[in-house]
């Protein structure tokens, strides 16, 4: 107990103590010169005087007879009394912060004590929030460590939310929270060698973390793999990305279509007949809303040739792409770029030709709509 109150006290904020100082030093400069001057006292006599009267001791040695001597006497007791009950609430009310700080990091570490799989957000800027609110809406636990105090208040705890004003940097508690009830630490600091150092300091303890990491700048991401990241994301990728797919949309076609594994190739034919660019292919499971997504990003036909190859001569694989096709029901959607609007007309009547042709740029809302129609 002493030592948790000698800690208390020495944490005492700086510029509590400094005024404290002030005004101590100021009172008693006041009483040692009322006493040589008002009390008739030399030096060492004054200096004593004023600490005894400032302290409310009063032996009575020396007695003040006039009234001014009396006034000076008044005033230094008063403000000695003032002064310690200024110095008294400071330190209680210092003490009773600390105790109170150490009570909610308690309860929040029975908390986590109790909390299964959960998610780590390191770092809670505009990446960290938007993760949160991904987290959050599908009822993950999460424990978001943010140094920022203003930051971590104005997020609201709760059952499966637990916030932690700490530097992830500055010690191993990241480490020791990502053990085996982690699902994923997600690291959203806008430093590239913050995010290092954290990974660094994870993985030396948790070879099996699973750590996925923001990484600021392109370059980084060699190093942030190297340090074991398992997962890199880079706005700067995402965000190029995005910017091209804005600036295509008017040159974008979105098909949703039925048709089987069979047909693949001569769809591609077409597509790349008119100069267009096969981006991705999205796989509609009946009644699930978010597709499987598939990149592709080619306009060469040489590349559709190479596919129908590898499945002629690779059995197992052309039996897996047959029954994905079988499990969504043959619907499935093609993200498709092309140079202009007649392009796509001219693509659309020849796909008719060959396979049904659902809707255009339909949303996922629509699509999930029509699968659900598709398992009754």
């Amino acid at each position: 107990m002493r030592k948790i109150t000698f800690t208390l006290l020495t944490k005492l904020p700086a510029k509590y103590i400094s005024s404290g100082l002030i005004i101590i030093i100021v009172l008693f400069i006041y009483g040692v010169v009322g006493s040589i001057f008002i009390m008739n006292l030399n030096l060492i006599d004054a200096i004593y005087y004023s600490i005894i009267t400032m302290a409310t001791v009063g032996y009575g040695d020396y007695i003040p007879t006039t009234g001014i001597q009396k006034m000076f006497a008044t005033t230094l007791a008063l403000s000695g009394v003032a002064l310690l009950a200024y110095v008294f609430n400071i330190i209680l009310t210092n003490v009773q912060e600390k105790m109170s700080e150490y009570s909610k990091g308690a309860r929040k570490l029975k908390a986590i004590e109790v909390m299964e799989d959960y998610y780590i957000i390191c770092g809670f800027g505009r990446v960290g929030k938007v993760v949160f609110n991904e987290l959050t809406q599908r009822n993950q636990n999460v424990i978001v460590i943010e140094k920022n105090k203003e930051v971590c208040d104005s997020i609201e705890e709760g059952d499966n939310v637990v916030v932690i004003n700490d530097n992830a940097i500055e010690d191993d508690l990241v480490a020791k929270l990502a053990g085996d009830k982690c699902r994923s630490v997600i690291i959203c600091t806008g430093d590239d060698v913050n995010n290092l150092f954290i990974v660094l300091t994870i993985r030396e303890t948790n070879p099996t973390a699973w750590i996925v990491t923001r990484a600021s700048k392109l370059e980084n991401i060699k190093r942030l793999r190297k340090a074991g990241a398992d997962k890199i994301v880079s706005p700067e990728i995402i965000g190029g990305e995005g910017l091209y797919y804005e600036s295509a949309r008017p040159h974008l076609l979105k098909i949703t279509v039925k048709h089987s594994a069979d047909n693949i190739y001569d769809e591609f034919k077409v597509i790349t007949k008119y100069g267009c660019t096969l981006e991705n292919i999205e796989y509609h499971i009946p009644g699930i809303e978010t597709p499987l997504i598939r990149q592709i990003k080619t306009k060469n036909i040489t590349d559709g040739q190479k596919y129908v190859n590898y499945l002629s001569s690779h059995d197992d694989q052309r039996q897996a792409l047959e029954n994905l096709y079988k499990n969504v029901n043959n619907i499935h959607s093609h993200l498709i770029s092309g140079p202009d609007k007649s392009s796509f007309d001219k693509l659309l009547k020849d796909l008719e030709k060959i396979e049904e042709i659902i809707g255009i740029n339909l949303t996922n809302k629509e699509i999930t709509e029509i699968t659900k129609k598709e398992i009754k």
